[in-house]
């Protein structure tokens, strides 16, 4: 499966390297989506703000329920 999501183009060689990698690998993966994020702001403007919060929204109902679960 990891194999498979490794041969993502523009994706795959960032991630495996930020898995298989130094430190320096990981920081600079962290920094590349996030400047992916605010290119995609500057793009697309205020969904592409609203989408990411929209998205945590379930997983944070998950995250509570499983707090309150124990």
């Amino acid at each position: 499966m990891t194999e498979m999501i490794y041969r993502v183009p523009l994706f795959g060689w960032m991630l495996k390297e930020a898995v298989q990698g130094p430190t320096t690998a990981k920081v600079l993966f962290v920094v590349n989506l996030l400047l992916m994020w605010l290119l995609a702001i500057v793009a697309f403007g205020y969904p592409a703000i609203i989408l990411p919060a929209l998205v945590a929204v379930p997983l944070m109902f998950v995250v509570l329920i499983l707090i309150t679960k124990g």
